[in-house]
């Protein structure tokens, strides 16, 4: 799973990378993204032919939902069962996106105390989470609110011991047909759905600060001395 990631990339770096058009958001960069809080997110604009970077809330409400209190629950979605899912799969189908990110963490158990461990790719300052989005309206308001999920898969063998789930990661060349700018069915989709190279993935120990989601600074990047070593 992933409950909690860093984007410390500015607005302006993330909008040359992503090659993104029309306004971008002022968002400070982030060291602590929790369920619930609003993040960068990239979509695809069919109609206009553009990417875009907008702030949209982290857990995935479905257009037919009551109401929003669901969505804290449905911040990942498995990429083996997002097709049969009715909470993921129209949006698997019609409303993918990509989720910038520098770093995420998961928490292991060592010497009865729980390690926390940043994960990042190797050779990228900023990657793309594979990402569903989805707008629902409040019917007293007449509101929109538009959240998103984040695609997890196997964990690869480099951070396995760390937590056995980890979320999709897409490079470059696969953005074009996961944001749907070129065409792609199903199955070429959920090929795209895979762990990222063990090869290319690093981890270090971090202090215990990360879980508590008021902190939210740079230290929480900051390599500590785990309990134990690999």
């Amino acid at each position: 799973m992933c409950g909690r990631y860093a984007a410390v990339t500015p607005p302006q770096a993330m909008e040359a990378l992503f090659q993104t058009l029309g306004t971008l958001p002022n968002f400070p960069g982030r060291f602590n993204i929790a369920p619930t809080q609003s993040a960068p997110v990239v979509r695809w604009n069919a109609q206009t032919g553009e990417r875009r970077l907008d702030m949209l809330r982290w857990g995935l409400v479905p257009s037919w939902a009551a109401d929003m209190a669901g969505g804290a629950k449905m911040i990942n979605a498995r990429s083996e069962s997002v097709t049969e899912k009715p909470t993921f799969r129209q949006a698997f189908a019609r409303r993918r996106c990509l989720v910038p990110v520098t770093a995420f963490y998961e928490w292991r158990v060592e010497n009865g105390a729980k390690q926390a461990y940043a994960i990042a790719p190797a050779n990228a300052d900023t990657a793309a989470f594979a990402g569903l989005w989805e707008g629902w309206k409040d019917p007293a308001s007449g509101e929109w609110a538009r959240t998103y999920t984040i695609l997890t898969t196997t964990a690869n063998d480099a951070i396995g011991h760390i937590h056995h789930r980890m979320p999709v990661i897409l490079t470059p060349d696969r953005w074009p047909a996961w944001l749907g700018e070129t065409d792609a069915d199903a199955s070429a989709l959920l090929d795209l759905l895979r762990p990222y190279p063990a090869n290319e993935t690093r981890f270090w120990a971090v202090g215990p600060r990360v879980g508590n989601v008021r902190n939210d600074d740079a230290d929480l990047l900051a390599p500590q001395v785990a309990a134990t070593l690999f």
